[in-house]
């Protein structure tokens, strides 16, 4: 009897030590599970986007870079987490919601307009910086050069080329004789763009009436004296004209002139036409530059992104309004956009 008593002592324990095995694998994998998707949270990166005001080319840009990192796996709220700040347009805004950017854990930040850039590269010297939509990046003191930028910034201009825009304007209206160029003069982009649209302008033996805006305040009465003193009207990439097109073409309107603009969303806006930049596309790029930082590589090194051509973009609606016949080698090339 006692050694049956003692066999069965001996078989309890053994079985007690497999269920106690048991149920401490399951504990050990519960925990395993719950850390693996606490690292798995930790692990899905935050990048930031500081953006100077809304309008729909500001706007356009956002999106692209949304759906362009999307598209490359890279999920809104999933698989990566965006802290997006817009200034509205003004500037002590701008320069708070920057550090505010900074100040909190981020993969990299990008920054959309030459403000927004230089308000993030001021405050921040290795964490990456991706540009978007910035015209002139060296002029603007954010790279060394756009072939090697050197820095902790890289990205996308949204440049286009001013030669062929001025001679298109000559080529649908050969008769103007002064062309007028309008910029908000707080933007080092549009005034670069300014300053070579108006020396591209002299070369073909046209006249010249440059004014500036300080902010979208002006623009109506500034517009109104321009507009009685020239037959068309220029805006290179600027955000403030972007921003109160509105305001821009009922004078021009009422003056019957036409404008042309530098983005297709200005065109849109009540432009006549122009040599634009599809936005969009613009963010869509910004999303490739920021993917392939995420990925390791070297924004020092990671040369400035250019998209390869302009597209002519025209108001069909506005031109009949004006009564302005497109050329059909233009024309046929171009794309409608009426509002």
């Amino acid at each position: 009897m006692k050694k049956k008593s003692s066999f069965a002592f001996i078989v309890l324990v053994v079985l007690a030590l497999i269920v106690s095995l048991f149920f401490l694998k399951k504990l050990d994998n519960g925990n395993s599970e719950k850390v693996s998707s606490v690292s798995a949270k930790n692990e899905v990166p935050t990048i930031g986007i500081l953006q100077l005001v809304s309008h729909p080319a500001l706007d356009s840009i956002k999106q692209g870079i949304i759906d362009g990192l999307a598209d490359a796996g890279y999920q809104e709220g999933k698989s990566i987490n965006i802290d997006f700040q817009n200034a509205q347009g003004d500037q002590s805004n701008l320069s708070l919601m920057a550090q505010q950017l900074l100040t909190k854990e981020k993969k990299l930040v990008i920054g959309i307009t030459t403000p927004a850039a230089q308000q993030l590269a001021s405050k921040e010297k290795e964490r990456p910086i991706i540009l978007s939509g910035i015209t002139y990046p060296k002029q603007a003191g954010l790279v060394d050069s756009e072939e090697h930028p050197g820095k902790n910034v890289t990205g996308v201009s949204d440049r286009l080329n001013i030669k062929a825009q001025i001679e298109q304007i000559h080529e649908v209206l050969p008769d103007a004789k002064k062309i007028g160029i309008l910029y908000t003069s707080s933007e080092d982009n549009a005034l670069a763009q300014a300053k070579t649209a108006e020396q591209e302008i002299k070369k073909i033996g046209l006249e010249t009436v440059v004014k500036s805006v300080t902010n979208t305040t002006d623009i109506h009465q500034v517009a109104t004296q321009l507009a009685s003193e020239v037959q068309a009207i220029y805006v290179p990439i600027d955000n403030g004209i972007a921003s109160a097109m509105a305001t821009l073409v009922q004078v021009t309107d009422q003056a019957k002139i036409p404008v042309f603009p530098s983005a297709d969303s200005m065109v849109k806006d009540g432009g006549m036409m122009g040599i634009g930049v599809d936005q969009y596309q613009i963010g869509r790029l910004t999303a490739k530059v920021v993917v392939d930082v995420l990925n390791g590589k070297d924004v020092a090194t990671y040369p400035i992104q250019v998209l390869d051509k302009g597209t002519t973009y025209i108001n069909k609606k506005k031109a009949v309004e004006l009564n302005i016949n497109i050329p059909e080698k233009i024309a046929e090339k171009a794309v409608a956009i009426d509002k």
